[in-house]
């Protein structure tokens, strides 16, 4: 069980592109002209230090009792308030090692991505793409674009996100289909994700705050104005679906009064096949891209805690269930998803997929429960949420956590795990190795957090650090 863990985070690491060790210069790697003057040998490169630790599979584990006498004082902390909801569980055996109100439902932040994450590749396969397709519309050269939910679609080569599909091929393949006939008006569909846009219990500065956005069926980078700005700190459109059409429409070559959009649903496919030379009927496929594979996806949204993807991931997941495409039917087929893997949903209460939501409430258990589930080889398809974790010390949000001052260097290159921050709430979750290789999951939720980052999060990051320091026995 440990071996098949150890693969998956160091393996399937590597499959989605992220480096697992800290990188030497690259002057002179790729070689230089075969023309140029003969080049003198490089200076002889140090060995790359280890970023991960790697698990040992006959490692000890931890008593509970160990584990006690380490995290007890750590717990009573005053910069973490009085609600501290801890679980540690041994990943190898599945064995509680240390509980700490670790069934009660806590406010979880951007951890929530973590159900998102799981219940997405559950529902839908980690090779699942999400389409964009365009329809020929009611009318003779009017075009509908309908949005299938994919929040990395781009505009051209300059999009946000690498490797998403492009409204610039959509285009050309639009433009072939209907052959002769010169598209003249576009029809934004974005029916798949009714309801409000923006999500029950967010604060009110989110929807401008940079943090989050409209979630509509069709946008374009994420709702960004600019592709080129921020993964967080960026300004989005109040109607992605709009800004995505009219992009759409420019593409078609349509100016001025032509190239203003409305909404409006598809036509339903026409039954079988037009006659040869004649233009396409109302509801016939036009073209279709595609997102990047959604194991990917759910590797952006923990990696760099999107949360734009994570609600679009969310709606797939409702979509898979047969639910609205909505946060109400995201947020119950989640939950259906969860009691499927035979974990305690009743621990589970959800408004939305991002955690920007502080209706959400989920038990540090509940988390446990789901990483061993994710890692212990039994359903494999769920082990695509652990390569996007940020490494202490390293990547992510923890690149500037677990350092020389606050003490918790321990956990540099050892804690792999999500964090969650929204004002008085703080929350982490993932894996550690211990200092005798044992691999264990954790999960600390706090919400009731008397200060802010700058004391919080150290005291937070004191707990994971102590686990990656100690044997615990």
């Amino acid at each position: 069980m440990l071996a098949v863990l150890a693969t998956v985070l160091l393996l399937a690491v590597a499959a989605v592109g992220l480096v697992v060790v800290r990188p030497g210069p690259v002057d002179g790697w790729l070689g230089g002209s075969a023309a140029g003057p003969e080049p003198t040998a490089p200076p002889v490169e140090p060995s790359p230090s280890p970023v991960l630790g790697e698990p040992v599979a006959a490692a000890p584990s931890p008593t509970p009792e160990g584990v006690r006498a380490v995290l007890d004082p750590l717990v009573r902390a005053a910069a973490l308030g009085d609600r501290v909801h801890i679980s540690v569980v041994d990943v190898p055996s599945g064995a509680s090692l240390y509980d700490n109100g670790g069934d009660a439902p806590t406010v979880p932040a951007s951890v929530t991505k973590l159900v998102t994450g799981v219940t997405a590749l559950a529902a839908r396969g980690p090779g699942y793409r999400i389409p964009t397709r365009v329809v020929a519309g009611q009318n003779p050269g009017e075009v509908v674009i309908v949005g299938g939910g994919d929040p990395t679609l781009a505009i051209n080569a300059t999009g946000f996100y690498p490797g998403a599909a492009r409204l610039d091929k959509l285009a050309e393949q639009v433009k072939q289909a209907l052959g002769g006939t010169a598209p003249t008006a576009v029809v934004v569909d974005s029916t798949l994700f009714p309801g409000p846009v923006y999500g029950p219990g967010w604060d009110a500065d989110i929807p401008t705050g940079g943090f989050g956005g409209a979630v509509t069926a069709l946008m374009t980078d994420g709702a960004r104005r600019d592709p080129k700005a921020g993964p967080k700190y960026a300004e989005r459109f109040p109607d992605p679906d709009l800004a995505a059409g009219q992009a759409f429409a420019r593409l078609l070559g349509l100016s001025g009064a032509a190239a203003k959009v409305r909404k409006g649903g598809a036509p339903d496919a026409p039954a079988g096949s037009p006659a040869a030379g004649t233009a396409p009927a109302p509801g016939t496929e036009l073209g279709r891209v595609e997102s990047p594979p959604l194991v990917r996806l759910v590797d952006i949204m923990i990696s760099s805690s999107d949360n734009i993807i994570a609600e679009a991931l969310a709606r797939q997941v409702a979509l898979a269930r047969n639910q609205p495409g909505s946060y109400a039917g995201a947020a119950a087929a989640m939950d259906a998803v969860v009691a499927e893997l035979g974990l305690p949903a009743d621990e589970l209460t959800l408004s939305d997929g991002s955690g920007l939501s502080r209706r959400n409430r989920i038990s540090p258990s509940l988390l446990t429960d789901l990483l061993v589930l994710a890692g212990n080889g039994s359903r494999s398809e769920l082990a695509g949420v652990f390569s996007g974790l940020p490494v202490g010390g390293w990547s992510g949000t923890l690149a500037g956590r677990y350092d020389t001052a606050a003490g918790t260097t321990a956990g540099a290159g050892v804690v792999r795990a999500k964090t969650g921050t929204l004002t008085g709430v703080h929350a982490i979750s993932g894996l550690v190795t211990t200092a005798d290789g044992r691999l264990l999951a954790f999960a600390v939720l706090t919400d009731r957090v008397p200060g802010g980052s700058e004391t919080a999060q150290p005291a937070l990051d004191r707990i994971g650090a102590a686990l990656a320091g100690c044997g615990c026995r």
